[in-house]
């Protein structure tokens, strides 16, 4: 039996992947797609995660799709509203048909002489083996592990008499009412299980090493919905989205700039928040804003439930586990019925699947990043990275757009092979993500090299991005070209300007 060959092929049917699958529709017309993907429901992230609470920390104008306008009044919307958005998506851009659910990838691998990806998959609930090809592979994963969370060797844990849970296998059916809960962490995750918890707890304690910056945003953006009455919902969408580029970008750039100025600013709106009498040392990092991504809470929830008594910070380290909770290096003990370890993500490229080119195993941590979405050295290969400074979708959406102008110039000049050349450029030390958290440093090896400058440097920019990916030059003398049969790919006259070159 053949098996089911399309023009490309999509990992993943969450935010990234379905978003792809939209751009492809509607910029390479007639091209065939199959999405993979292993859970039964689109959404990825958003359909993996149901702690309580559960929601962006980034605003939906830029966390929602170029060509598909929010029109929901939450700037930060919950686990299933995104679900309902991305599903909605699917649905207006005929995407959901060409959806396989239930099917874990475990292997690709590339052949230069039937010039085209062999993927495997297994069917979880059967065992079943299924086999695909395609011309182009498109990798829309994440890079986390969806199996299981970062939980560090707690010693002592076993001694614990509750029940311990990490947010990413939260129980369907747990019981928190009346229960004294602990959560350990301090990020995203942590600060949206407290005050998500604490009306329903008896109390709930977060429990950190060392403390985030957090600040407060609107739960609903004033400006649009005056707008709404006014403007169409595209216009509306449109001009949220810019602001919110620049917005992001500006703080971004002071953060680095101007460390301390926004230090003592998010600090002061925070001490503003809890009053004069609360120890800022819980909301005081030891870190600059933006080495480690800000947290943002609507309409201060965390801090309301802070001041009301109902929940509490602890700002200390572990020293083990004991029969009713958690024992601290300073002797005190936090009792508890729950722990949550909202310790972090495992990173995981591409789910875990074995890639080989030519019969060759290819290790990411090897290879370069050309403009943040292809890979040096693998044919006919793009995989979809978010940023890590601003909303995932912006980039993710830049990628997309950039697959499909370069699958069209292919279209367009016969050709059926393109790889990023990275020969004599070296690699460098810069990290792909430029955050210092724990999960991106654990992970450091299994992600893509940076070179010393573009086409091969992350810039985690938006609007350096734009016109790179949107605009800049196809051929620009490191991708490189093949039509079918022929022993080498069409070069550029010339490489020395490569170094140079920003597209």
């Amino acid at each position: 039996m053949n098996n089911p060959h399309v023009d490309v092929l999509i990992i993943g049917a969450g935010l990234s992947g379905i978003g792809a699958a939209c751009h492809i529709k509607q910029k390479c017309k007639g091209k065939s797609i199959k999405i993979l993907e292993r859970r039964k429901a689109i959404g990825g992230t958003w359909d993996l995660f149901r702690y309580p609470g559960i929601r962006s920390d980034s605003d939906m104008f830029t966390l929602g799709y170029s060509f598909k306008p929010w029109k929901g009044e939450k700037v930060l919307a919950n686990g299933q509203e995104i679900r309902e958005y991305v599903t909605e998506a699917a649905k207006e851009h005929d995407v959901i048909k060409d959806i396989q659910f239930g099917l874990k990838v475990t292997a690709a691998n590339w052949d230069s002489e039937a010039n085209q990806w062999t993927v495997e998959g297994i069917i979880e609930e059967t065992g079943e083996k299924q086999v695909f090809t395609s011309n182009f592979l498109l990798g829309c994963t994440g890079y986390y592990n969806y199996d299981k969370g970062y939980s560090p060797e707690f010693p002592g844990i076993k001694n614990f008499k509750g029940t311990v849970v990490h947010p990413q296998q939260w129980p369907e059916n747990l019981d928190y009412s009346g229960k004294r809960v602990v959560v350990i962490g301090s990020g995203a995750t942590a600060i949206t299980l407290v005050p998500a918890m604490a009306d329903t707890a008896s109390h709930v304690t977060m429990l950190q090493r060392s403390p985030t910056y957090i600040a407060s945003i609107p739960s609903v953006d004033p400006v649009s919905v005056v707008l709404k009455k006014f403007m169409p919902d595209t216009w509306v969408y449109n001009i949220g989205r810019a602001r919110n580029i620049g917005l992001q970008r500006l703080i971004f750039k002071l953060s680095k700039e101007r460390p301390q100025a926004i230090k003592r600013l998010l600090l002061g709106a925070t001490r503003a928040r809890m009053g004069k009498t609360f120890d800022m040392k819980h909301f005081t990092p030891s870190y600059n804003p933006w080495d480690q991504r800000l947290c943002v809470v609507p309409d201060g929830d965390l801090f309301k439930v802070l001041k009301k008594g109902k929940a509490d910070i602890v700002t200390d380290h572990i020293d083990t586990f004991v029969s009713n909770g958690i024992k601290l290096k300073s002797g005190q003990v936090l009792e508890a019925d729950i722990i949550i370890t909202a310790t972090g993500l495992d990173l995981q490229i591409l789910g875990g699947l074995t890639a080989h080119v030519d019969g060759k195993p290819v290790n990411v941590g090897e290879v370069m990043s050309y403009k943040g979405v292809m890979m040096s050295s693998i044919p006919n290969f793009a995989m979809v990275f978010g940023y890590t400074n601003a909303s995932w979708t912006l980039k993710a959406d830049l990628a997309a757009e950039f697959v499909c102008r370069v699958l069209n110039h292919m279209d367009k000049h016969g050709y059926n092979r393109v790889v990023p050349n990275a020969e004599g450029v070296e690699a460098d030390d810069t990290p792909m993500f430029d955050l210092e958290a724990g999960y991106m440093k654990r992970a450091a090896d299994r992600l893509p090299k940076q070179g010393p400058a573009a086409p091969w440097t992350v810039v985690n920019n938006y609007l350096a991005d734009r016109p790179v990916l949107k605009k800049g030059k196809i051929e620009d003398g490191v991708l490189e070209f093949a039509k079918a049969g022929a022993a080498t790919g069409k070069k550029s006259s010339g490489r020395k300007s490569q170094a140079k070159q920003a597209a």
